[in-house]
């Protein structure tokens, strides 16, 4: 008898154990949750890299994708599907409502789709940014290679995901000539791209027995939300006006620095942001120091305002804009115009209102005291006894010959004594003869003498 009650004793022990431990197993399993509700580009490659690192760092045991978009970026959307399928954890994803192009292939990469009620998914033909046309046969042809290598990568029919992609491809009793492929939730569980018809996460959880598991939701970290906070227009139109003011007044009163200091803090908080989230490319930032250089080269080394200068503008200007758009190399096929658009609108009104500004505000700085201890805001006038004459005003109106030539500045003779000189722009050769004309400065400024 105590052999039997022993035993009972012991199962009874064993099966509140096993209870224990799938509780316990159930109770420490961590759902990761994250959101694609937005166009697939730069910023939404940034998002999905980011979570993806969070729910390693957490150590989730699951990560589910919320997806409701119709698509974006070709080159964005394969490297977030590259990312997927190299994750180290299972990644299921839930459309809530659409799944197109680029959402059709980073969907096609996830372990298991789930759909909603109403949503669908597919239609992945690849359109340019202006028209929405189909773009040409390369992209088309990129495209189906990816949907074709990710749907066998996870054991879906390649030939309905290259379908979904190239209307001239027929899929027997599912697609016709003329038309992609996009399904419908019933569709999509019939032909093996949908493992499921639930109304919301949770119900998703309840039939994967994870009801009682730790939610992780992912949030943007403050660093995130302030980077997010500068790619407004608005913002960036505001650090335009910055860059822009700052080397006018560093170039109108160089060496005080202040200037210089806030250009370049404008210039750091408007490109890192476009950088982080891949618009700006290394290339368009040199182009933005390439500005500046020869804008500096012209007005400091190079006397007018000509070639260097233009360059030197159109080089700044152009890197504003270039570092807004999510272009490849120059390319802008894939740009939409609303983007392109606000992007010139936004350098060109930020750079009339900066230019304005200057203007309006130049008179008033020399009127602050904090300003005049730093530069010359007053007038050294000749009765008080300034000059800038190095020479005495007898030379004026006295004739020489040029010792070397003037190009257009040089040397010259008068009266056997010799001077620097320079002339009105124009170069005057060795032996001719000049007249003084101006003698302020620390060089004399001389004209050809026609006598």
């Amino acid at each position: 008898m105590k052999i039997i009650l022993s035993q009972v004793l012991i199962l009874i022990l064993l099966s509140m154990g096993t209870v224990f431990a799938q509780n316990s197993s159930s109770e420490t399993k961590k759902v990761f949750i994250f959101k694609i509700d937005e166009d697939i580009d730069p910023g939404m490659n940034r998002r999905v890299k980011l979570a993806l690192e969070k729910a390693v760092g957490v150590s989730a045991d699951l990560i589910i994708i919320e997806m409701d978009t119709f698509g974006g970026a070709v080159n964005d959307a394969d490297d977030i599907r590259t990312m997927i399928l190299e994750s180290t954890i299972p990644v299921y994803v839930f459309i809530n409502k659409d799944a197109a192009s680029a959402g059709a292939l980073i969907s096609i990469a996830t372990d298991s789709i789930y759909m909603a009620p109403g949503s669908s998914i597919g239609a992945a033909t690849v359109v340019n940014g202006t028209d929405g046309a189909a773009a040409p046969d390369k992209y088309q042809s990129y495209m189906r290679s990816m949907m074709r290598s990710t749907a066998e990568a996870k054991g879906r029919d390649p030939q309905i995901a290259e379908a979904m992609v190239d209307e001239k491809l027929v899929v027997d009793g599912i697609s016709e000539a003329g038309s992609v492929i996009t399904f419908s939730v019933s569709e999509a569980i019939k032909y093996g791209f949908c493992d499921g018809e639930y109304a919301s996460i949770d119900e998703i959880l309840k039939v994967q027995n994870l009801q009682n598991a730790e939610i992780i939701d992912y949030e943007e970290d403050q660093i995130e939300q302030v980077i997010s906070l500068f790619l407004n227009p608005l913002i960036s139109g505001f650090l335009i006006l910055l860059i822009i003011g700052g080397l006018y007044f560093e170039l109108q009163t160089p060496g005080i620095g202040f200037p210089l200091l806030t250009s370049i803090i404008g210039v750091t908080l408007y490109f890192i942001p476009f950088y982080l989230n891949g618009l700006a490319a290394n290339w368009e930032i040199m182009v933005f120091v390439v500005g500046v250089i020869l804008l500096a080269v012209e007005l400091f080394v190079i006397p007018g305002f000509g070639v260097f200068g233009i360059l030197g503008i159109i080089c700044i200007f152009g890197s504003l804009v270039l570092g807004m758009l999510p272009n490849q190399n120059f390319n802008f096929e894939f740009v939409p115009e609303g983007d392109l658009f606000g992007a010139l609108l936004t350098v060109i009104i930020a750079s009339i209102a900066s230019v304005g500004i200057v203007f309006w505000i130049t008179p008033k700085v020399n009127e602050w005291g904090a300003f005049k201890s730093i530069s010359l805001a007053t007038t050294q006038k000749k009765s008080d006894g300034y000059t800038s004459s190095f020479y005495p005003e007898s030379l004026n109106g006295k004739t020489g010959v040029v010792h070397s030539r003037l190009r257009p500045s040089g040397r010259i003779l008068i009266d056997g004594e010799m001077f620097d000189a320079y002339s009105r722009g124009e170069f005057v050769e060795q032996g001719e003869k000049i007249i003084v004309i101006s003698t302020e400065g620390t060089s004399l400024r001389v004209k050809k003498h026609e006598a």
